[in-house]
């Protein structure tokens, strides 16, 4: 296979990939999945190395709403699923598909280049080298951790989310969680039962969202409910939250500075549970390390020994040239938040942030990405759309208006981003 060259190559075999990994199959074009651990499975196998999984990892969106398309979750399955389900489930559809064939494992990119004639080189880890003429990244978001500094000594010990795996850890320590996407509040929730004492800092207040509204997941009402105008969701929903748990002020967190649905959804009230027994107390924004003492902002100390710093991860292909795309407030700038304006033969899956469920919107979005892929590059699909890609610049917010973080840098609102993915592949006929 080394001294061939290859129409696709995709790396990573996690969902995203595996969905990929299947259209490619279906087109019956000459590609390869390279993945690097010895099974499919993404981060949700905790055994995986550098995987960010952690024992009491659950899905935030529901069973009913986040199947494969075509391959629904068993019904014997929780409304939300642990990560270990989902690891089962995830292998049971390349089980089911007979995926595994067309992936290698194992197989770790090193570096990934392009040459004059638009052929992608891969070198990989063990010395092999492939070649293809269209590459397409599905390694995931959630390897590259963020890694965040703050002034002062700190004499006790300080890891990133990523290292994070079981509350047993916590036993004995009073414990520091930095960080209020949805793993940071997991984590200060294990750290409030487990730990000698737990508190949770935060620079910005959210808006907390319970798993269930009238014992229905609050997704599959979302989800199946009336479609409502946007600001009229916010206002209702925005209501329904301050009469179920009351201002996040109240529990000592800041208040939002933006409007329920304004940025990525915390879908924890479990936190609030804890935060009301103290066993886990909120805290301002870090300050300052000082020996065996984390400052706050609002002059606070608090002795802790263990500090978990939930920041976030980078959206990073270490491996591709850094021509590959433009920056764009800390994420990639990609054209549909999926393709390279650099490389018309390079594509990415996964690299966007949106309030829904995942797999059967990155299926929409692989039909897109394998229909360039196996174009051709002088094919009249292709050439439309490596004309758009340069020049078309469409609203995928739905007129949102979302926090400035780099989270959200490339948020999308899903039912605005499903539109324009429709009509673009419609204007150059890729619609199946």
């Amino acid at each position: 296979m080394s001294d061939d060259v290859l129409d696709v190559i995709v790396v990573g075999a996690g969902p995203g990939g595996l969905l990929l990994t299947r259209r490619l199959a279906q087109a019956g074009v000459r590609f390869v999945t390279l993945e690097r651990h010895q099974d499919v499975g993404g981060i949700w196998d905790i055994d995986a190395p550098g995987s960010p999984m952690y024992e009491s990892a659950h899905f935030i969106s529901s069973r009913t709403c986040s199947g494969f398309p075509d391959f629904p979750m068993p019904e014997d399955y929780p409304d939300y699923p642990g990560h270990r389900l989902l690891l089962r489930y995830i292998r049971s559809y390349a089980d089911h598909h007979d995926l595994r064939q067309h992936i290698q494992f194992n197989a770790e990119v090193s570096s990934a280049s392009c040459d004059d004639n638009g052929v992608w080189t891969l070198q990989l880890s063990d010395g092999r080298r492939l070649a293809a003429r269209y590459l397409i990244c599905a390694n995931g978001v959630t390897w590259e951790p963020n890694l965040v500094n703050w002034p002062g000594q700190f004499n006790g010990e300080i890891r990133h989310a990523v290292s994070y795996r079981s509350a047993q850890e916590f036993r004995g320590k009073r414990v520091l969680v930095i960080g209020c996407g949805n793993s940071g509040v997991d984590i200060a929730c294990d750290a409030a039962f487990a730990s000698d004492q737990a508190f949770l800092s935060t620079r910005r207040g959210y808006h907390f969202v319970p798993k269930h509204l009238m014992g229905i997941p609050a997704d599959v009402i979302a989800t199946k409910g009336p479609k409502l105008p946007f600001r009229l969701q916010q206002w209702v929903f925005g209501l329904l939250l301050r009469l179920l748990n009351g201002k996040p002020e109240k529990y000592g967190l800041p208040e939002p500075d933006h409007r329920v649905f304004e940025s990525h959804p915390l879908v924890n009230t479990q936190i609030l549970h804890y935060i009301t027994h103290g066993d886990c107390i909120a805290k301002p924004a870090v300050e300052r390390f000082d020996g065996d003492e984390v400052v706050f902002a609002d002059g606070s100390r608090e002795r802790i020994d263990l500090v978990i710093t939930a920041t976030g991860y980078q959206h990073a292909s270490p491996f591709l040239p850094g021509d590959a795309w433009a920056d764009k407030n800390g994420r990639p700038d990609l054209y549909l938040r999926m393709f390279s304006k650099r490389y018309d033969n390079l594509a990415v899956l996964g690299f966007l942030e949106f309030a829904s469920a995942a797999y059967t919107n990155f299926d929409h979005m692989a039909e897109l990405i394998v229909a360039d892929a196996v174009a051709g590059r002088d094919a009249p699909l292709a050439s439309k759309l490596s004309e758009k890609k340069r020049s078309h610049q469409p609203d995928l917010t739905g007129g949102h208006r979302y926090i400035a973080t780099p989270r959200h840098a490339n948020y999308v609102d899903v039912d605005a981003y499903l539109k324009v993915l429709g009509q673009v592949k419609r204007e150059i006929g890729a619609a199946a």
